[in-house]
């Protein structure tokens, strides 16, 4: 499988995961705290096996980055929490690195 692949199947799992540890109420409701433990297991175990591909810096910028600025976006979605311009200014600017790195940087390659 594709590095970016296995990193892509990792964010998503890991914004998953992170939406079911809002909902699990503390791992104190079973199936959103089931979620949360199986989501974190694939997204690190996927984390894991891209790392053999590509330089764990470049992995764990594109990883946290484009994490944050999806888990923010599901939270204005699904929970309705508020981006203010300073967050979505913040946010932008992680995209733009992520850009950046992905577009210019020769340490991306594998």
């Amino acid at each position: 499988m594709h590095p970016y692949v296995m990193l892509g199947i990792s964010i998503a799992a890991e914004v998953i995961a992170t939406s079911a540890l809002k909902s699990s109420q503390g791992l104190t409701r079973l199936w959103p705290s089931a979620l949360c433990v199986l989501g974190y297991g694939l997204a690190f175990f996927m984390l894991s096996k891209v790392m053999s591909h590509m330089a764990t810096g470049v992995v764990y910028a594109l990883w946290s980055g484009l994490g944050i600025v999806l888990i923010s976006i599901v939270g204005w979605l699904l929970y309705g929490q508020k981006l203010d311009l300073p967050a979505l200014v913040g946010m932008a600017m992680i995209v733009a690195g992520v850009l950046v790195m992905q577009l210019l940087s020769k340490t991306t390659s594998h």
